[in-house]
């Protein structure tokens, strides 16, 4: 028989009642319970519960409400309260917890069962009728939102209880909730309940059970909110789990002065350092805290102000990371002097405290180098490898705030989440400033490149999420005014408007008008520790895809073990090429395109010895030229008016070549091994280069491993005609020089028919690689630069599970490549295969290639780290292919 409810602060979690079930928030409580740690008493009603109210619109299993009713009793003996009692009543907490965390997505109603009865009583138990009302009208403000659906009209305004307290606050001459007077709170009360009438026509509910019922109901349909839908979807959490749903007898954080309520982890989320962090607020509840409406004190101070709770959370929190092995997230309630734990889970952090925990774990021996590892999310490691403003240009600072989350980025200001969207949408880098930010603003905080807020803590909303995400954010920023209705904000005496440039400086919390100057990031410290133990564990090899010498120094910096991908025509758009290239374009015979590619063999020669000499030892692949010929011409009026002057052509015969290359499907025409089956001089002049820069460094004392690659064949006797071709070239230039180089020639695998007929190809090849960028495009027939009119609505209506082009298609474009892997290695079994496209810095693409006995991946220089610790994982998680 299925335990639909689960109750805690006895003992031990059920063998059966994982965290799958109870959800994070269930299940850590059970198991601080278990261990002896003060938690109030509660339960939890399970996710098998969401999934049956998803599944049969909204109505709950049979039996959970009597198994409700009856864990309420165990509460109700454990407190010595009864749910809704006139004389001693029980207040309860009901709050969301999926198994997996998703902070601040989902739904909270606190001091529920309070009514017109429950509050007197309320206020005689606890001798203080003011915080009595406070509960009230704040249990009634938060119910109206959660539950009856009373919100702002709109996101630049406040909601109806907002500008209820605020005009509170102005009447009686206070800055603070906390100041106003217990006849301002009922009054409040009075207010928010006729608001609630006016908004949905039907009065405040005073029956507890009713309350208590209708806030289960909201929290579980908050499963499907817009926030907790964009948040699962960007952080790739199946919406088929649920969440689970957990009722526990309140305690109370605002009940005075020794009182309080906080939030800490374990160790510094943004840095990693080990010492206990967080934010406190003394007479204050949870909300206070997170919301970011009050700023927060240091939970250093709370040593001070609360020296016996203070060491009591000290001692409690290492504990619990003790217990959990990792750095952990905890909520706290201090009511009079007595400390009461509401919640643990592995606390968000940025990628440099991701990876100095992981670290400082082995060191202190609580961690094995393979768990350490594993703790690493390749795809993050993206956010330590960002620049940062350059210390000896840093400008002066127009403002300060709180680095609630570390690294340095520009963009152009924005007021509102939509904006957001809709400016990165059109490419615009974006910054999200708000006064503060909600958890409905989780689309815009995941399109900004940093988030600027007027208020908040180091925990608050704005800093939990925007660490998770690895976003730059500075949070309680002094002196900024926040105008969203129209569309500024001030900072001292600057005003600065919607579009206008900011630099966020995360790591310090310092805001700077206009582009600040910014530095490359480097391997270092705790990352380059970690690089040692995966590069012990990976047996994928990590190329970087460089057209430039600087592109290969900085993927050397990072680890890249050779170039897997150096494109050609990436050399042939510098303004001073460009004009040889043309002139080879529209060359009448062979003489002609000869005679332009003696100007552009000495370009290419110098680009390829700088880029071998960077690269001293490694291997370099180079893809001859690969684009069809028209994107090479001009095709506005006034660039061909300047280019047929520059030629001596007339703009009418420019004109016509222009439109006798261009065609109607340029991925599908003229290009790559196609130019040199019409064409041969272009890749024999190319080789050539290669061959004399190989050359030349060689005699410098370089250790060159070139590798030639001819891309986009179909059949193998393109490629044996073109190798032909290209090593007769090489093989004479290598010979007039006097020199000994080993070369290989080898192809890139783009097309459906390569990977069929790959034992064909083999014959010809001294290596594959796959170009999946062109191969996804070519097996599901859809052109990269046209699906963003309809990708997204396959992506939100999971007709397909992830963007192709972003993630590696496995069923289909990876079964290509394991086929064409198999009848390569079939033909020549030393066949050397990788990929070079995209895909080779995406972690789970990398897995599948180390799944199918790849040799090695190719990526972006700064995706290089990236692809080390995504290797590792691979070989821990599946072993030797």
């Amino acid at each position: 028989m299925t335990a639909w409810v689960h109750g805690f602060g006895g003992g031990v979690v059920s063998s059966d009642a994982d965290k799958a079930t109870l959800g994070g928030k269930g299940f850590n409580l059970a198991v601080m319970a278990g261990l002896g740690i003060p938690v109030p008493p509660g339960f939890t009603l399970t996710t098998d519960v969401c999934r049956h109210t998803i599944a049969h619109a909204g109505a709950y299993p049979d039996g959970v409400r009597a198994e409700v009713d009856a864990a309420l009793r165990v509460v109700e003996a454990a407190t010595g309260t009864r749910f809704g009692d006139a004389q001693n009543p029980l207040l309860v907490s009901v709050r969301s917890g999926a198994p997996i965390s998703m902070p601040g997505m989902m739904d909270t109603v606190l001091n529920l069962g309070l009514n017109d009865t429950t509050v007197a009583a309320l206020a005689a138990a606890t001798g203080s009728p003011r915080f009595a009302w406070d509960c009230y009208r704040r249990f009634v403000a938060m119910y109206a939102d959660v539950v009856l659906g009373v919100v702002a009209p709109d996101d630049h305004s406040a909601s109806p209880f907002e500008r209820l307290l605020e005009d509170a606050r102005s009447h009686h001459g206070v800055d603070k909730d906390s100041d106003l007077p217990e006849s301002a709170l009922r009054e409040l009360v009075t207010a928010y309940k006729a608001e609630v009438k006016t908004a949905t026509g039907h009065a405040f509910p005073e029956d507890v059970t009713d309350q208590l019922w209708g806030a289960i109901g909201a929290v579980f349909r908050s499963w499907g909110n817009p926030r907790a839908e964009t948040y699962r979807r960007i952080n790739g959490i199946s919406s088929a789990m649920g969440t689970a749903v957990t009722v526990q007898a309140m305690v109370f954080g605002n009940l005075g002065e020794d009182c309080a309520t906080g939030v800490a982890f374990t160790r510094d989320p943004a840095l990693g350092t080990r010492a206990l962090y967080g934010e406190f607020l003394v007479n204050a509840q949870g909300e206070d805290v997170v919301a970011g409406i009050r700023t927060p004190e240091s939970i250093d101070t709370l040593a001070t102000v609360m020296p016996a709770a203070h060491a009591e959370l000290t001692a409690v929190c290492a504990r619990l990371e003790a217990h959990f092995g990792d750095m952990q997230d905890v909520e706290f309630t201090i009511q009079r002097g007595t400390l009461w734990m509401l919640q643990t889970r592995t606390g968000k952090r940025t990628a440099r405290a991701m990876i100095k925990v992981a670290v400082d774990l082995v060191n202190e021996g609580v961690l094995d180098r393979a768990a350490a590892i594993r703790r690493i999310d390749p795809a993050r490691l993206d956010e330590v490898l960002h620049p940062t403003i350059d210390p000896k240009a840093r400008p002066k600072a127009i403002g300060k705030g709180l680095p609630a989350s570390p690294g340095a980025t520009i963009g152009r200001v924005v007021f509102s989440a939509d904006d957001a969207q809709a400016w990165q949408a059109k490419g615009e880098r974006v910054l999200l400033v708000r006064t503060e930010t909600s958890p409905e603003d989780i689309h815009g905080m995941k399109a900004a490149d940093g988030i600027l807020t007027a208020r908040g803590g180091m925990t608050s909303h704005a800093a939990v999420v925007a660490r998770g995400m690895g976003k730059c954010c500075i949070t309680g920023c002094s002196g900024l005014r926040v105008d969203g209705a129209r569309q500024r904000m001030t900072l001292g005496d600057l005003t600065i408007k919607q579009g206008d440039t900011l630099t966020l400086d995360g790591s310090t919390g310092e805001v700077f008008l206009g582009a600040a100057p910014l530095i490359p990031a480097k391997v270092s410290g705790e990352l380059a520790e970690l690089m040692t133990w995966v590069d012990e564990v990976r047996r994928l090899r990590i190329r970087t895809n460089a057209d430039t010498p600087t592109d290969a120094i900085t993927a050397r910096a990072f680890g890249a073990e050779g170039i897997g991908l150096c494109r050609t025509e990436h050399m042939f758009f510098q303004p001073e090429r460009i004009l040889a290239v043309r002139q080879m374009i529209l060359a009448k015979d062979e003489a002609g395109r000869r005679a332009a590619l003696v100007k552009i063999l000495p370009m290419q020669r110098d680009d390829f010895a700088a880029i071998f000499r960077a690269m001293d030892g490694l291997p370099v692949t180079i893809r001859l030229l690969d684009p069809p010929l028209h994107e090479f011409l001009p095709h506005t009026d006034h660039d061909m008016a300047e280019v047929a002057a520059e030629l001596g052509e007339s703009i009418e015969n420019l004109r016509a070549t222009v439109v006798e290359l261009t065609e109607a499907n340029p991925m599908l025409g003229h290009r790559g091994c196609r130019l040199a089956i019409t064409f041969p001089e272009i890749y024999e002049v190319q080789a050539q280069a290669i061959a004399e820069a190989a050359a030349l460094v060689a005699a410098e004392g370089v250790v060159v491993h070139p590798e030639i690659m001819i891309p986009f064949v179909f059949t193998p006797k393109e490629l044996a005609r073109l190798r032909g071709q290209v090593a007769a070239v090489v093989d004479r230039v290598l010979g007039a020089a006097g020199a000994t180089i080993p070369y290989l020639v080898g192809t890139m695998i783009e097309l459906p028919r390569a990977c069929l007929v790959a034992d064909q190809i083999a014959h010809h090849a001294d290596f594959f690689s796959f170009g999946t960028n062109d191969l996804t495009q070519t097996t599901f027939g859809l052109s990269r630069d046209d699906v963003a009119s309809f990708l997204p609505t396959y992506l939100e209506t999971d007709l397909i599970p992830s963007d192709p082009f972003v993630a590696l298609d496995q069923e289909g474009v990876g079964q290509l490549i394991k086929i064409g892997v198999e009848r390569g290695r079939a033909t020549k079994p030393g066949l050397k295969v990788g990929i070079c496209g995209e895909h080779g810095g995406e972690p789970s693409s990398i897995a599948f290639c180390h799944r199918i006995g790849l040799d090695y991946v190719s990526c972006s220089p700064f995706r290089v780290p990236i692809a080390r610790v995504a290797a590792a994982r691979a070989a821990l998680d599946g072993g030797t292919p």
